[in-house]
């Protein structure tokens, strides 16, 4: 019998990993949502107060487009049938979909460094999203949590996370980094700065300091500023035009490509840092680039959909159960072939 799998999109990063994840199940009918949450959090997405997240504003609409493109099945919130299996880059927020039906977590790329928000929220249950992605895993509310490295691994089993649901396969868009140095993009041989949009989220960031900063590293060589699809294009256009009145300034586009063709990587929270380390590029972030080396994402030539599709293809193969106990017969039989995979 065929089973249903919902994929819950995001980010334009999480949607193409939800994506080639998918490709690679078989018999299986395979459905996509934008994210969305429910309750109070649902409301105020609605009135356009969350756009500044991927419950809203760019994100959702690069999500959207990107479906129609590929001409993907689309079941807002996964209201249209019953599913068999949910698969998420995010556990920040979980749907009630989520809490009712087996799931596979995905991690999406880097997680932010943990500040003093981070011991709140675990200790006292406060919302997840309050620490950002620093708090991604935190809700067992999943079977598997596929993720980037043995170094991740370990750093969510600091956090709290349960080990026997762990699973190192890499991630989908991080696993085969060589294969961006075969592109298109026409540019060689410069400085490229990928923005944030740290301010869009209310935390605090310097761009006037950042962009001499950036000024200084340059020295005169060409520069090329990504922009962040959420933060706000005007105002940014305006600011990197005052220091760096000769940049190319770049809204769109495959940042991959710039990567792999640049000399020097300039980034502030982003995960395309991961990249830029991977390709060997002389990397400056507002991250901790030493400890991302221990981090970064295992390279097993784009294998990691695959390795993830076969960790949901398991789930699906068991008996329909509810959602407590799948969790337990998966924690019967841990899937350490997966986890000790590293080519």
């Amino acid at each position: 019998m065929s089973r249903n799998v919902l994929f819950i999109c995001g980010s334009l990063n999480q949607t193409t990993m939800m994506h080639q994840i998918a490709q690679r199940l078989e018999g299986c009918n395979t459905f996509f949502t934008p994210f969305y949450a429910d309750g109070p959090l649902s409301l105020l997405a609605r009135l356009g107060l969350l756009n500044f997240t991927i419950l809203g504003g760019r994100h959702r609409k690069n999500t959207l487009e990107y479906l129609r493109t590929h001409n993907l099945p689309v079941d807002y919130a996964g209201r249209g049938r019953r599913y068999d299996l949910i698969v998420t880059c995010t556990d920040l927020i979980t749907q009630k979909i989520i809490r009712e039906t087996p799931t596979v977590l995905v991690q999406e790329g880097i997680m932010e460094a943990e500040n003093w928000v981070f011991p709140l929220v675990k200790h006292l249950k406060l919302p997840r999203y309050l620490a950002n992605t620093a708090a991604t895993g935190l809700s067992d509310q999943y079977e598997v949590f596929c993720v980037a490295s043995e170094g991740y691994r370990d750093d969510f089993i600091r956090k709290g996370v349960k080990a026997h649901k762990l699973v190192v396969t890499g991630i989908p868009n991080f696993d085969n980094v060589n294969a961006y140095l075969t592109n298109d993009f026409p540019f060689k041989g410069y400085v490229l700065v990928a923005t944030s949009s740290a301010r869009e989220t209310f935390k605090p960031d310097d761009r006037l300091y950042f962009l001499k900063q950036v000024k200084q590293v340059a020295n005169g060589r060409p520069v090329i500023v990504k922009l962040h699809p959420n933060e706000d294009e005007k105002r940014a256009i305006f600011e990197i035009q005052r220091i760096l009145p000769e940049a190319l300034i770049l809204s769109e586009g495959d940042i991959y490509a710039m990567i792999a063709n640049c000399e020097v990587l300039i980034t502030q929270y982003s995960t395309v840092t991961f990249i830029g380390l991977l390709l060997g590029k002389e990397v400056y972030s507002y991250l901790d680039v030493e400890a991302l080396r221990r981090l970064l994402p295992i390279q097993n030539g784009g294998k990691s959909a695959q390795r993830i599709a076969a960790i949901c293809q398991d789930l699906l193969n068991k008996p329909r159960l509810d959602r407590q106990k799948a969790r337990q017969v998966f924690r019967l039989k841990p899937q350490l072939s997966y986890h000790r995979e590293t080519g």
